[in-house]
């Protein structure tokens, strides 16, 4: 199989994975049926991304170990698995946290971080764009999962669409998972060379783990990964009430509102990884972040639907350019070699975001009243973000000096002596 068919099958994995992102068709269904609250449902989604970040890191250590293939499959059977046993929660929460949530965001995990692993490796030429397109199909999951969960619920009832649900995903997830498998050691396509802008931003050590944990890289990236998607989950966690309150619009408006915008998360992923192939990596976070600080600004001040809701599809952009751009920047610094534990690690930045983000809006709100003040900071905190990517430079080996003139590594001199 080569590689494109590779890339495929890893894009038709990440889209079922990104059924999760449909989580909101479920809340009010179960509310009704159970009586239970909005947050108690609203908990089931942030347990399962917050256990997908810590997953992401175990299963990109076992793919190093048994290779991808194992992992995938593993991954998307628990998946699949944690779907389907939701459907047994008839008035028993727990068992939701513990079967879609937990279950579920173990499978998410280990099958998020096998294509994003294996495609880098696959790719060198197109790093940006190939991870983009892989994880663009996690941010287009709800656009296709979204209207076939609201028909089940619809026909079927709410816990029966999770018993359907959790087959059709489980047999999509296992038979993606069986294509994925990495290229042969050294393996490079034919007649490619990295440009010289290519080699000024990319390291020539493949990292182990360990040392990875021991650059300050590793830990900037991590930062810049958090505090972008910080920014955007805190939107996407109030996008009905935010759209109420500013453009004075129903809640049946608001919700058609929310799926405009939420295809600029998945469009996002491809534009900002491709951009970062030829504008570098750095230089795409520096756009995103500058954006960000403009449209969190504005954001108070606009009452016109239309225009929330280009404003809003923008701000998911950039926060699924995060995703997009990270993968190949992770493997630029470290190597793609270990790219699997190495990233997989920083994903926990998403799972600490998930709960950072909303929770920060929600109570800036809850004591002012108005989302201004909440906007205004993270605006500011954008505006802060763009030193990172401005300072930040692929780690130095010890093993070799630093690469190329100060002037276009700036820092390079501080990385080699840490």
């Amino acid at each position: 199989m080569n590689r494109w068919g590779i890339a495929v099958a890893g894009v038709l994995l990440q889209v079922a994975l990104g059924a999760v992102y449909a989580w909101s068709v479920f809340r009010v269904p179960l509310t009704k049926q159970f009586g239970w609250s909005i947050s108690e449902v609203t908990l089931t989604f942030t347990i399962s991304i917050f256990v997908l970040g810590i997953a992401a890191f175990f299963g990109g250590l076992w793919l190093n170990r048994v290779g991808p293939r194992v992992v995938a499959l593993t991954g998307g059977f628990l998946y699949g698995l944690g779907v389907f046993l939701a459907s047994f929660s008839d008035h028993k929460l727990w068992w939701l946290y513990l079967s879609y949530g937990v279950i579920g965001g173990i499978g998410l995990g280990f099958s998020y971080i096998v294509p994003v692993a294996v495609l880098v490796k696959w790719f060198p030429d197109r790093r940006g764009l190939i991870t983009g397109v892989a994880v663009g199909g996690f941010g287009a999951g709800a656009l296709v999962t979204a209207p076939v969960a609201t028909h089940l619920i619809q026909s079927v009832g709410v816990l029966s669409t999770f018993a359907y649900l959790g087959i059709g995903l489980l047999i999509i997830t296992v038979v993606a998972g069986y294509f994925m498998q990495n290229p042969p050691h050294g393996w490079t396509p034919k007649g490619w060379t990295p440009t010289a802008l290519q080699a000024s931003q990319r390291s020539g050590h493949d990292y182990t783990l360990r040392e990875a944990l021991g650059a300050w890289q590793w830990w900037a990236l991590w930062l810049l990964l958090f505090l972008n998607t910080s920014a955007g989950i805190s939107v996407i966690s109030q996008e009905v009430p935010l759209f109420q309150g500013l453009a004075g619009v129903s809640a049946v408006v608001a919700a058609s509102m929310v799926g405009v915008a939420s295809i600029g998360n998945a469009f996002g992923r491809v534009f900002w990884a491709w951009a970062s192939d030829s504008i570098t990596r750095r230089a795409t976070f520096i756009v995103m972040f500058l954006a960000q600080a403009i449209l969190f600004w504005t954001l108070p001040s606009i009452n016109s639907a239309a225009l929330l809701t280009i404003v809003a599809f923008f701000v998911l952009m950039c926060y699924g350019g995060g995703f997009g751009t990270m993968p190949a920047f992770a493997a630029d610094y470290f190597g793609s070699k270990n790219v699997g534990p190495i990233y997989g690690l920083m994903l926990t930045a998403w799972g600490f975001a998930s709960a950072f983000g909303p929770l920060l809006i929600a109570y800036m709100q809850q004591i002012s009243g108005t989302y201004r003040g909440a906007l205004h900071v993270i605006a500011e905190v954008m505006a802060a973000s763009m030193i990172l990517p401005l300072i930040v430079s692929p780690p130095c080996s010890r093993l070799n000096s630093c690469r190329g003139p100060l002037s276009s590594e700036p820092f390079c001199w501080w990385t080699c002596r840490w």
